[in-house]
Parts: structure tokens; sequence; C-alpha cells
């Protein structure tokens, strides 16, 4: 996990938690075949994937 691309994420959502579980459910996401809602021209981990979606505004959360 790129260091950057964590600092960034924790700007959009500042609770770890919350961050955490964004994170997490996401990178399941991916890793059972949905498709990255990012383009990246290097190969990134499922993991950096799902913070640059989050750094770039297309994955938000809603506290129920």
């Amino acid at each position: 996990m790129r260091d950057d691309y964590l600092r960034d994420a924790k700007a959009k959502i500042p609770d770890p938690n919350i961050l955490i579980n964004v994170i997490s459910r996401r990178v399941k996401q991916l890793k059972r075949g949905s498709r990255p809602l990012v383009e990246s021209l290097e190969k990134l981990s499922p993991e950096d994937i799902a913070l640059r979606e989050v750094i770039e505004g297309k994955i938000t959360y809603e506290l129920a």
C-alpha cells in the first residue's frame, strides 16, 4: 500500500475506522472480479486501486 495514497485518502475520509471499512469492502469486490473505477498506467494492487477510487471521489460512504 502506497503511503501517498493513504495520506490523500485520509484527507477525504478522516475517520480511520470508516476508511478501513470502505477500503476493505472495495478490495473484496475488486478481488471477486469487479472492475476498477479508475484507470492506471501502472500495475496497482487492489488496495491501491481502492485508495485511488476514494481519492478521486469515485467511492463515498454514508452513515446509517
